[in-house]
């Protein structure tokens, strides 16, 4: 039985290019227009946001877009979908955990080590 390898940190990076570029298909994208939570879209986004953080080195690369984009999903979803007429995805602590691992993983990135190593 063959181990299925996860994305490397430079698939991860395309892939956040795209979500906060806000490409077609985007998580971001479909939530902001559409008004639909995507959970496959999501998914991909947190999992590339994940990789980023666990295998991203600071010390040599710093790009401006990447710490701009992790605080900006996690501060705009939550705000977005607060409203009262957004079609928040059920069950209810789906979308309360789902905005919480958003703030931590912006969290994380900026400091460098997952928030519950701190």
């Amino acid at each position: 039985m063959s181990e299925e390898r996860g994305p490397t940190v430079e698939e991860a990076l395309a892939v956040l290019r795209s979500e906060f570029g806000c490409d077609d298909g985007s998580f971001l994208l479909r939530l902001r227009i559409e008004l639909e939570w995507d959970r496959a879209a999501f998914a991909r986004m947190e999992a590339a946001m994940r990789v980023v953080c666990a295998g991203y080195d600071r010390r040599e690369a710093s790009d401006q877009w990447l710490a701009e984009g992790f605080h900006f999903v996690s501060t705009w979803v939550d705000g977005h979908t607060a409203h009262p007429s957004f079609p928040r995805p059920q069950p209810e602590s789906y979308h309360t955990a789902s905005l919480d691992r958003l703030r931590a993983l912006a969290t994380w990135f900026s400091r460098g080590v997952p928030a519950d190593q701190t």
